[in-house]
């Protein structure tokens, strides 16, 4: 039984082994190719991109060259730009949680462009980049990836999940404006492990995205959350493939997207296949969109591919709609000023995926970049989280014609 046949695309470490994209292949089709800025024909890297790691005791940070075995251990590239960047990034960021260990603050990977911001139709510095995540068995921990600055940057993360270990890795695309990126994140869980990721785009000119996850045994748990706001000119497009293989795995997808602006161009993928021997799997990926003004696009495409009868479960939805003038009206009906309304509807909107990220401190940067991109500033006194706008926030959650 199949539900969209999803691609099974060429896996080599060879650059030339991957065709160059014409934009008329599936996995190409929604990317506009001139905005890549030279990334597919891996030009030398002219800019930099630095990166600084803040890590609790007892957590193993390292330089690893371009020959360490550990490099490309549970990711072989699926595309032109991200064999490119695993042969010009000349080795990778290693941060290794070992086994058993519970360390009480995340991890947090800050990568920073510090290429010149670049002036109109000209590119920032190109620069590659390699972070490879291994958390020991049965350890527990936060890893977050913070990039922002300017930069043309194409970067490969590699999360290896031990065996009964638990993982929270956040992504944060939070780069300036002129920024591009375009980047391959592969999750490998272990037996009866569990991996909650999150990914916030919210800056950038273009950011595309690959995320994959593959089980090595059975009881892997996978959660992929994701948050995109997609400004006025911005390309966001986030590709996702989970691949059940071992029996009695689970994987859930959320990804919540809000488009404002002439040319807010959004793309989701949500790519799940279900093997022969893959029973008792339970799946399902879903996909929202709020559009809140004319001259935005979201495209969404799922596709779920079941080769084996036997499931717990198995599914997926998908839905762009208008931003709901009833729920402004609910709202302001109630005393709420017109600028306050919207900001509580898009604020609930996310709110389902933000409020699941632990760290307190990112939740409220998420959410008043959000209030930026509005054009509306919280009340000082006011948290910045969805879940502290009360009982208003909770009515609004639903708010948007697409769904909550």
């Amino acid at each position: 039984m199949a539900s969209g046949a999803v691609p099974r695309p060429v896996r080599s470490r060879n650059p030339l082994d991957h065709d160059v994209p014409t934009g008329r292949e599936e996995a190409w089709r929604f990317t506009p190719l001139r905005r890549l800025r030279g990334l597919l024909t891996g030009p030398d890297a002219d800019g930099k991109v630095s990166v600084t790691v803040t890590a609790p005791a007892g957590i193993a940070v390292e330089q690893l060259d371009a020959a360490d075995p550990r490099i490309g251990r549970s990711y072989t590239p699926a595309d032109r730009v991200a064999a490119f960047a695993l042969a010009h990034a000349g080795g990778a960021t290693a941060v290794t949680i070992p086994a058993e260990a519970a360390p009480a603050e995340p991890v947090v990977v800050h990568l920073h462009g510090e290429s010149p911001r670049p002036a109109a139709g000209t590119a920032a510095g190109i620069a590659y980049g390699h972070l490879l995540v291994e958390v020991g068995p049965f350890a527990s921990a936060t890893v977050v990836l913070d990039h922002t600055g300017s930069a043309t940057y194409a970067g490969n993360v590699e999360v290896y999940v031990g065996h009964g270990a638990s993982l929270t890795f956040v992504s944060l695309q939070d780069w300036d404006a002129g920024a591009v990126h375009v980047g391959a994140h592969a999750y490998s869980v272990g037996r009866d492990a569990k991996l909650r990721s999150f990914t916030v785009t919210l800056g950038g000119d273009l950011v595309r995205l690959s995320p994959t996850v593959d089980y090595r045994g059975p009881g892997g748990d996978a959660e992929l959350n994701g948050v995109f706001f997609t400004d006025a000119g911005q390309h966001q497009e986030h590709r996702l493939l989970v691949t059940h293989t071992p029996r009695s795995c689970r994987s859930r997808v959320t990804y919540k997207g809000a488009l404002r602006g002439d040319g807010a161009h959004s793309v989701w993928i949500g790519d799940v296949v279900i093997g022969a021997d893959a029973v008792d799997t339970d799946t399902y990926e879903l996909n929202r969109n709020l559009v809140l003004t004319d001259g935005a696009r979201a495209d969404s495409v799922p596709n779920l591919e079941i080769l084996t009868g036997e499931v717990v479960g198995a599914g997926h939805a998908s839905a762009t709609g208008r931003f709901d003038d009833e729920a402004l009206f609910y709202l302001q009906s109630r005393g709420i000023p017109p600028a306050e309304a919207r900001r509580l509807v898009v604020h609930g909107f996310f709110a389902e995926v933000i409020d699941r990220i632990e760290v307190g401190d990112l939740r409220d940067r998420i959410m008043a970049s959000v209030s930026a991109r509005l054009g509306e500033t919280p009340a000082e006194d006011e948290p910045a989280t969805a879940a502290g706008t009360g009982a208003s926030a909770g009515a609004a959650a639903g708010a948007g014609r697409a769904g909550a």
